[in-house]
């Protein structure tokens, strides 16, 4: 009970502290929130997936990790035509549960919560985090399936019931994030330093903005959401999300021989909660917005105590 209560001091609470920063500014101040999600989409998301890839030595044994993380997200879709076929859901709520399930939070809640976890004990030793590059390295290739998967897929899977699917494309085609990723990988290919440049150090700062602009951002959405408790959707979603999401993790760890600190980030990261873009998204094309903006919501809420769990039996599972 003490590691329990360990982590979620130490590892949950700082991350609501700033969710419900956003929450209460709203409140007060009524920020834009079409304002925020554009400086997300378009400067610090775009900005900090190009630098963390640049910068970040990527080891073979991390292909593993991208192949997990795809596994994992096909055997999440094949719940979710179960799921949906069993509750005889209309296209588009089941283009919306399938976002909600399939896109999580590993940005905005993903980043912050591996470094705060894997920077604290029991992973400081003599003072330093021997264990944070590694674990950091995993989750930006979680962090990269997701990112290329929601901006694609997720545009096109919300969009698909209202919208004509070239519609869809052109404004999948307009996230700069997807082009992030590519130039990232083409520029370390070339023998120059890019971190030489003049411009480098912004592109920094606003990699470093992302966790509490996103956080911020994550709050403001909430403090606009409408809850319903008798929403059985909702619980139904939260339930994959937050619950089976991690038992088929800890099937796929265990097929693909994982251990240590990789195996730990692949479970942490899928117990996380629903991406705060999966609403927007929702928002963006009028799919289900109430309902994914509940589940988001709801499962963000639920993680508080969900994600210490599954970080607590991650530890015992996967010691390194």
């Amino acid at each position: 009970m003490s590691v329990f209560l360990f982590i979620l001091i130490n590892n949950i609470i700082p991350i609501f502290a700033l969710i419900a920063l956003g929450y209460f500014l709203t409140k007060k101040f009524d920020l834009n929130i079409h304002t925020l999600t554009k400086l997300n989409f378009y400067a610090f998301l775009p900005c900090f997936t190009f630098v963390s890839l640049y910068t970040t030595k990527i080891p073979l044994e991390m292909t593993k990790v991208l192949m997990a993380v795809i596994f994992l997200m096909v055997m999440n879709i094949f719940v979710v035509k179960l799921v949906a076929k069993a509750c005889d859901y209309s296209e588009g709520m089941k283009n919306a549960f399938s976002n909600c399930v399939l896109f999580y939070n590993t940005g905005n809640i993903g980043i912050p919560l591996v470094t705060l976890v894997f920077s604290s004990q029991p992973f400081v030793i003599n003072g330093e985090t021997p264990y944070l590059n590694i674990a950091l390295t995993a989750q930006i290739m979680v962090l990269v399936v997701q990112n290329i998967t929601t901006n694609t897929f997720g545009f096109l899977n919300a969009g698909r019931a209202t919208t004509h699917w070239k519609e869809c494309i052109y404004k999948v085609l307009k996230m700069p994030t997807i082009y992030a990723i590519p130039l990232a990988f083409l520029l370390k290919a070339i023998p120059y330093d890019m971190t030489q440049l003049p411009i480098w150090p912004a592109l920094e700062y606003a990699r470093d903005a992302l966790v509490s602009i996103a956080l911020i951002t994550l709050g403001v959405q909430l403090s606009r959401t409408a809850f319903e408790l008798k929403n059985k959707d909702v619980y139904l979603a939260t339930v994959i999300r937050l619950v089976i999401g991690p038992l088929l993790a800890l099937l796929i760890i265990y097929l693909f021989h994982m251990e240590g600190i990789i195996a730990q980030v692949i479970m942490i990261s899928s117990a996380l909660p629903t991406g705060v873009n999966v609403a927007l998204i929702a928002v963006e094309y009028d799919n289900f917005p109430d309902f994914s903006s509940q589940t988001v919501m709801f499962t963000t809420l639920s993680s508080a105590v969900s994600l210490a769990g599954v970080i607590y039996i991650a530890r015992i599972f996967f010691p390194i």
